[in-house]
C-alpha cells in the first residue's frame, strides 16, 4: 500500500495523534461545478471542517498516487483541469494510477482511499444510486455496492434528485446499509428536504450518531453507513422548479444517448442552466452543511473510540 497511498503531512499527523479527520471527495471539484466556483467551494468546505474541530482530507489521484489530503495548489490544479481529469470509481483506480493522470474520486473511490488511510468519516454532496429507467438500462451507481462493503460513514444530502430514490433505498436495504436521518424522519432528495421516503433510523445529535458508528464497527459489522442530512430550509429551491428541470434534463440526456459516468455531470450542469444557477447555489450550501455535521460527528467519534 505504501507504494500507492500518500497521506499529506497534516492528515498523517492528525491520524497519528488520534485527532478527528474528515474525508472529502474531488469529483465535485473537477466534474460537479465550473471553475472557479469549484475551487472556491472546495476551500470553503475544508474551512467548514476545520471550523468544527476536524482536519479535512480532500482525496484524489495525482502523479500516480492515491492522495489523502491536498493543498490549495493541488485543489486548484484539479479545478482548472475540470472534466479533463479522469472521473474515478473502483474499476478505474489501477488504470489511472498506472497512467499517472489526474483523477477525481467519486463517492466509491473516495471511500476506498479513506478506508486505506484509516479515515472513517466522509462528507459529500449526494450519493449515487439507481438511475431512473434502470429496469431497462441497469444503470446503478458503483457507490451503492461500495457502501455495502467499505466501512466509512458517508454524510450526504440524500441521493441526487435525478435518481430513482425508492429503488436506491431498496438496494441499500437489501445490502444491509443503514440509512440514518439526522434530525429528520424523511430521506432528503439532494436539492430538496423531502422525497416521500423514510429513513431506517433517526438520530438527533452528533454524539448519538458517533456512538452508533462505534458500536457498528466495534461489533465487527463491516460496511458503510449513509447519514442523510437535509439541505438547510433557507437554501432549499422549490420542489416544482427542480423536478421540472430534472425531467427536462433527463429527456435531453436520453435524446443525446448520454449514459454511464457522463450522465450525472451532464444532468447537474443542465439543471443548473435551467434553474438559472439556483441549483448550483443549493449544491454549495448542502455540501457545506454536510461538512460541518461530519466534522462534529468526527470529533465525537474520535473521543468515543479512544
Amino acid at each position: 500500500m505504501e507504494n500507492y497511498l500518500e497521506i499529506s503531512p497534516e492528515v498523517k499527523r492528525a491520524l497519528a495523534a488520534h485527532e478527528p479527520v474528515v474525508a472529502l471527495e474531488s469529483t465535485i471539484i473537477s466534474h460537479g461545478m465550473p471553475y472557479p466556483d469549484n475551487v472556491e467551494t472546495a476551500l470553503r468546505v475544508e474551512q467548514a471542517v476545520r471550523s468544527n474541530g476536524a482536519v479535512p482530507a480532500t482525496i484524489a489521484i495525482l502523479d500516480g498516487k492515491l492522495r489523502a489530503g491536498l493543498n490549495e495548489a493541488e485543489i486548484t490544479r484539479l479545478g482548472k483541469a475540470g472534466r479533463k481529469a479522469a472521473k474515478v470509481s473502483r474499476r478505474d483506480i489501477p488504470f489511472v494510477l498506472s497512467c499517472k493522470v489526474p483523477g477525481a474520486t467519486t463517492v466509491a473511490a473516495t471511500m476506498i482511499i479513506a478506508e486505506m488511510a484509516g479515515i472513517r468519516i466522509f462528507a459529500t454532496g449526494g450519493i449515487g444510486g439507481v438511475h431512473r429507467g434502470a429496469a431497462e438500462t441497469m444503470d446503478i451507481s458503483a457507490d451503492l455496492p461500495e457502501l455495502a462493503n467499505t466501512s466509512v460513514a458517508v454524510f450526504c444530502a440524500g441521493a441526487k434528485s435525478i435518481l430513482d430514490i425508492g429503488l436506491t433505498l431498496e438496494y441499500l436495504e437489501t445490502h444491509g446499509v443503514p440509512v440514518i436521518g439526522f434530525q429528520t424522519d424523511e430521506f432528503p432528495a439532494f436539492y430538496t428536504r423531502r422525497s416521500g421516503f423514510g429513513v431506517d433510523y433517526r438520530v438527533d445529535s452528533p454524539a448519538e450518531l458517533a456512538q452508533a458508528l462505534k458500536v457498528k464497527w466495534g461489533a465487527g459489522l463491516k460496511g458503510g453507513v449513509v447519514i442523510a442530512n437535509s439541505i438547510p430550509e433557507a437554501h432549499e429551491p422549490a420542489f416544482a422548479t427542480i423536478e421540472k428541470a430534472t425531467e427536462t434534463a433527463i429527456g435531453e440526456a436520453r435524446a443525446l444517448g448520454i449514459r454511464g459516468k457522463e450522465i450525472t455531470p451532464f444532468l447537474l450542469k443542465k439543471i443548473g442552466e435551467l434553474t438559472g444557477g439556483e441549483s448550483l447555489r443549493a449544491n454549495i450550501e448542502l455540501v457545506l452543511n454536510n461538512a460541518r455535521l461530519a466534522a462534529e460527528v468526527a470529533v465525537c467519534y474520535t473521543a468515543a473510540v479512544l
